[in-house]
């Protein structure tokens, strides 16, 4: 019928709403990685400065997230994700190869990938760390799943007859400890290596939980 209204479609500019809402909240945490992982840091980082960061209102900030809790939140999730993303890939091309092999390959990516930006690394490193339970409660969430990412691959190891049997779950959790310390330590100026270095390290540590000095290969 000639002068009917078309129904609303959602779009903007050829966007929809929900395109729309995703560009925002990814220039909120594009701006929090910057804010946060360098100065002034979370702690001094406000509402408004974040919106102007991010080239939006503290309006939208608040359709958004509740909190810059959320946003830190939200951000140390995802730095997380890249550098599980990187070991796995890692991984991936080591496919097939000794343990060995595997580990330089897994933590030399993650290795790369977590100290490639200063951000990420101190936001997986130091901004997260005492600001809240829940943050807490998030932090040591993800510190498990890498413990399990090592109990797995010790665990294949084993199958492999690259390791000696035994619960990992311990050692996991000392080995990871190792990592995020000497990364955070390296990254702050205190170890005078090489980022290779610092990697053939953790992979020698690593490799002798795996296989102590008294254990020999099935076929040995």
């Amino acid at each position: 019928m000639a002068g009917r209204l078309r129904a609303p479609t959602g779009r903007y500019g050829g966007r929809t709403a929900e395109d729309r809402k995703a560009e925002r909240r990814r220039k909120f945490l594009d701006a929090g990685l910057r804010l946060f992982g360098d100065t002034p840091g979370y702690r001094s980082t406000t509402v408004s400065a974040l919106s102007e960061a991010a080239g939006l209102s503290t309006r939208q900030f608040y359709e958004e997230f509740r909190t810059l809790e959320d946003v830190l939140a939200a951000l140390h999730l995802q730095v997380n994700d890249w550098a599980e993303e990187a070991a796995l890939s890692g991984l991936a091309e080591a496919d097939g190869q000794p343990i060995a092999k595997r580990a330089t390959a897994a933590f030399r990516a993650y290795a790369a990938n977590v100290t490639g930006d200063p951000a990420r690394l101190r936001i997986t490193f130091v901004e997260i760390i005492g600001v809240s339970p829940r943050l807490e409660r998030q932090r040591l969430a993800r510190r498990a799943r890498w413990i399990q990412f090592i109990c797995a691959e010790a665990a294949a190891a084993v199958e492999r007859g690259e390791a000696v049997p035994r619960d990992y779950r311990v050692a996991a959790a000392a080995f990871i400890g190792s990592v995020n310390g000497l990364l955070h330590d390296w990254s702050s100026g205190w170890v005078d290596a090489s980022l290779d270095e610092v990697v053939d390290e953790l992979v020698g540590l690593l490799l002798g939980i795996l296989r102590p000095a008294d254990w020999r290969p099935a076929d040995a």
